[in-house]
């Protein structure tokens, strides 16, 4: 039997936003490299490095969520150990003085929706009360806020918590309590939906949230089994969430 949450810690691909996976080295942002460093490194070579860089960067997310305090890197950082180790010192020193802008760009997907049923949870939870707080580990949080406002979503966050911004990384319980910290809401009166099983449901445990929801999404199902993280509820979408929400005696239907 789920507890009535009093308060709301979302993540953002997956549950507000469908997430489609981004070409491993976009176009438009390999001319920008291109331009930026004055052709000192082909194009063909630096769209080799993005792929194999967002690859090992993909490696080390993984790696480093399994540690027990798991950190998020510097965007200079991102770039320096992932991408340009081999280009020349000046080309280095280019992209790491323009490495959030580039970061942001690598972020950004033209592509994310809202998730189906999430306009209409996140603004029953709003009439009922409950503040809410977006948690989620992000290349760079500037594109994830910049969708959210576009979409019209902004105004009902009291908080956006973004790893880039942090520091901190899922499964880091520190996230989740920086978040509860800023809906005034104890982290065990907390509902935290999440769309991975190692990352959300694993920081929700270990940050003592009152419940871990599970939102399916590609990820979920492209991840490996867990059987020690069960969350305690499974949900399909936003609407699975209002659902879940107006179940007798959590909120009013409205």
């Amino acid at each position: 039997m789920l507890r009535s949450p009093r308060a709301l810690l979302l993540d953002f691909g997956g549950v507000l936003a469908d997430a489609p996976r981004q070409p491993p080295a976009p176009p438009e942002l390999v001319r920008r490299l291109f331009d930026l460093i004055g052709g000192t490194v082909s194009a063909e070579q630096i769209a080799a490095n993005l792929t194999e860089g967002g690859r090992a960067y993909a490696r080390w997310r993984d790696d480093v969520g399994r540690s027990d305090d798991p950190v998020e890197l510097p965007h200079a950082q991102v770039w320096a150990n992932f991408v340009t180790g081999t280009w020349p010192g000046a080309a280095r020193t280019v992209v790491e003085e323009a490495a959030t802008p580039l970061a942001y760009a690598w972020a950004w997907r033209s592509e994310w929706q809202v998730r189906p049923g999430i306009l209409e949870a996140l603004r029953a939870a709003a009439d009922a009360g409950l503040p809410m707080a977006v948690v989620s580990n992000a290349l760079c949080g500037a594109a994830h806020r910049d969708f959210l406002a576009a979409a019209g979503l902004s105004d009902l966050f009291v908080a956006e918590f973004y790893s880039d911004e942090a520091g901190l990384r899922k499964p880091n319980p520190r996230l989740a309590w920086l978040a509860a910290d800023a809906v005034g809401v104890p982290i065990g009166d907390c509902w935290f939906v999440g769309d991975s099983v190692h990352r959300d449901v694993a920081c929700a445990r270990r940050a003592g949230a009152g419940a871990a929801i599970l939102m399916r999404s590609p990820r979920t199902d492209r991840e490996p089994s867990a059987p020690a993280l069960r969350p305690d509820a499974r949900i399909e979408d936003g609407h699975g969430l209002l659902t879940l929400l107006r179940q007798p005696g959590r909120i009013a239907a409205g």
